[in-house]
């Protein structure tokens, strides 16, 4: 399984605020700005929770089967590749999320005199923070169920120099 790359979630971020932004200004030119709900900010947080929530317990439980703790719970290879899946699922649609809410409270800036796009510009700027917290969980995920290099591995074969 590959790392998660901060670039590629980088791109995805700008590039869903770019497109965002851009149709935010067309679709407000038309008509209506659609309104940024304010369950966007909640969901995010909860899933960054979930996700901090399994890496602690992960990392416990690995640490736990690493000192030899009496009764300690081994933890099972595909779950914790299925966490990774999962949180590496959730970085990059927190990216997309993230990069869109990011497009959309930039253009509501410009209309921060009305009240209701105020607010809106408000739940977008916690999206895009929530957004941010599901990619740390997530890469914190992932880095707790990273397997240790094995250094034989590397220089097998190779014979010490007489």
């Amino acid at each position: 399984m590959r790392e998660l790359r901060i670039r590629v979630l980088a791109g995805v971020f700008v590039v869903a605020g770019v497109l965002s932004w851009a149709g935010a200004r067309l679709w407000n030119s038309i008509g209506t700005l659609p309104s940024v709900p304010l369950a966007a900010p909640i969901v995010l947080a909860l899933i960054a929770v979930v996700l901090l929530a399994t890496a602690l317990s992960l990392r416990a439980r690995f640490k736990a089967q690493r000192e030899r703790r009496p009764g300690a719970k081994g933890v099972d290879p595909l779950m914790a590749a299925r966490a990774v899946v999962f949180g590496q699922a959730s970085a990059l649609v927190a990216a997309l999320v993230a990069g869109m809410y990011g497009g959309t409270g930039v253009f509501l800036l410009e209309l921060l005199d009305i009240p209701a796009r105020r607010d809106q510009a408000f739940y977008a700027g916690f999206s895009v923070l929530a957004g941010i917290a599901v990619i740390a969980a997530a890469l914190f995920l992932e880095r707790v169920c990273k397997l240790p290099e094995d250094e034989d591995h590397n220089h097998a074969g190779a014979e010490p120099a007489a």
